[in-house]
């Protein structure tokens, strides 16, 4: 484990970052994961007119979460999401971060 690994797992650890979640693979069982949960607007281009849109995203660390695919589910706390498009791996593969949508 080199020490860029070292310190994601103590951010995820870190109670004001990571929370608990459950990620719902098709066709499997539930497995339990820690998840850092981001926010940030998004700016889509329409012709000439711009649309300011919420987003939800994730970080998870791969070693929990080995292939998430676009259709899983995913619950943080009393909210169900469902993962939308492909998941992207960091430089390091490392982390996913996810897409997610109200379910």
């Amino acid at each position: 484990m080199n020490a860029f690994a070292v310190a994601l797992d103590a951010l995820f650890a870190d109670v004001n970052l990571g929370l608990d979640a459950t990620w719902y693979p098709a066709g499997g069982a539930p497995v339990p994961i820690r998840v850092i949960r981001k926010a940030p607007d998004e700016v889509t281009s329409f012709g000439s007119a711009q649309i300011l849109s919420d987003t939800t995203l994730v970080d998870v660390r791969v070693s929990e979460m080995p292939d998430p695919k676009p259709g899983d589910g995913i619950s943080i706390g009393a909210d169900n999401f469902t993962i939308q498009g492909e998941p992207k791996r960091d430089r390091d593969r490392l982390l996913w971060t996810l897409e997610l949508v109200p379910a």
